[in-house]
């Protein structure tokens, strides 16, 4: 029984020279001459946001769940970069977005249930059900966009079609319709499919988790907010309210802020990863070839022999001109070695965007009746949700 079997054999889940083979078609979708043309539109989403929060402070602060907004932003934003559909999902619901929050609460509430691990039984619970009809909402609606835009690009032909996208965003879906392996051979109509599900299932919520936990910690640490604030401010000069990707490396303050948070509060606390070797411990033992092991990235993150004081929120931790020198893996939010996530550099680059436009329109802090708690499901979550009390900031217009 494998609990994400509804993404398919994507990146995610396959393995061996189908994983090898995939992995390399996929890595020019990440290059940072394709995520430069995102920016725009991680802009234009974070603004989407950002209205409904005027909206809601018009007679001042107030108290908001971040992961309910940030996973509504985060979710708009990639179906613009995967599918160039823009889908209002802010503002209005939508049966597709539905569909993939289901998916990841059914997933979750499985793994709680020990006769729902045997698919006979599960497929018959009324859970299984929603499952099933969740998958169909999902497939369907990718295998649709995948079907059209394959279909125009056959019209068009290739060089027609790179044609008429110069100058445009090349979306997810165009690079993988156009990705061919040394032989030639382009990704089947599942193998799209499946690569673009777990592309979407993966990438909105690791992000909004990441994002509501940055907030967190700036509301807790309102001298580093200021910073952050000041910085942006700066950069921006008064002349644009929005991030141009040459701005993203001109962050440094907000970037460390960023990092700690990510040690502190990894979206994804843990990963499993089978031996290639037997693999020698400290201790003299030895884990044979072929096991599997589960590497917890919280763990590594809050050990106070990596890590010293690991509970405080230090930004100076990750201060490039810092001497301290650690282990490459000590800091892996983003997991490590040849199975990394390949869209580590797209979500850095959308987190960098949401929280600079967000301190440099709101001030966050702290709800002083809700006590915050860690929740691990399939990624970082709050218990009850991670509210903070927000207040827009005068327009400097």
């Amino acid at each position: 029984m494998n609990n994400l079997y509804c993404l398919g054999d994507g990146l995610l889940l396959s393995r061996g020279e189908k994983w090898v083979r995939h992995r390399r078609l996929l890595t020019p979708a990440f290059h940072f001459d394709i995520l430069k043309h995102y920016v725009k539109i991680f802009n234009q989403s974070t603004d989407i946001m950002h209205a409904k929060w005027r909206r809601l402070c018009t007679k001042g602060p107030v108290f908001l769940d971040m992961f309910e907004h940030i996973s509504l932003m985060t979710l708009d934003s990639l179906l613009k970069c995967t599918f160039s559909y823009d889908s209002d999902c802010q503002e209005k619901p939508s049966d597709y977005i539905a569909a993939i929050y289901d998916l990841s609460q059914l997933i979750v509430e499985r793994e709680h249930c020990l006769p729902h691990h045997f698919d006979f039984i599960y497929r018959f619970s009324s859970n299984g059900r929603k499952f099933q009809r969740a998958c169909r909402i999902v497939h369907e609606f990718t295998a649709n966009v995948v079907q059209q835009r394959k279909k125009a690009l056959q019209e068009k032909g290739s060089a027609n079609w790179n044609k008429s996208k110069k100058g445009k965003t090349q979306d997810f879906i165009d690079i993988l319709l156009l990705s061919k392996d040394e032989d030639g051979n382009t990704l089947s109509d599942q193998e799209m499919r499946d690569e673009v599900d777990t592309f979407m299932f993966e990438g909105h919520d690791t992000t909004a988790s990441g994002l509501s936990w940055i907030l967190y910690n700036l509301a807790s640490h309102p001298k580093y907010q200021e910073k952050c604030r000041e910085e942006v401010t700066q950069l921006l000069k008064g002349e644009s309210t929005h991030l141009e990707w040459d701005d993203l490396s001109l962050l440094p303050f907000t970037t460390m802020c960023i990092k700690e948070s990510l040690r502190l509060h990894p979206p994804v606390t843990a990963v499993s990863r089978r031996c290639t070797e037997d693999i020698a411990m400290p201790d003299g033992k030895v884990i044979p070839k072929g096991n599997i092991s589960l590497i917890s990235i919280y763990g590594t993150h809050h050990n106070p022999a990596v890590w010293p004081n690991p509970e405080v929120y230090d930004p100076y931790r990750f201060d490039p001109s810092s001497t301290d020198e650690r282990s490459s893996h000590a800091f892996v939010p983003f997991s490590a070695g040849p199975r990394n996530c390949i869209g580590q550099n797209f979500a850095m680059a959308e987190m960098k965007v949401v929280l600079a436009l967000t301190l440099l329109n709101f001030k966050v802090a702290l709800d002083p009746n809700r006590v915050v708690r860690r929740k691990p499901e399939l990624i970082l979550r709050a218990e009850g949700g991670l509210w903070l009390q927000v207040e827009a900031l005068k327009s400097k217009s």
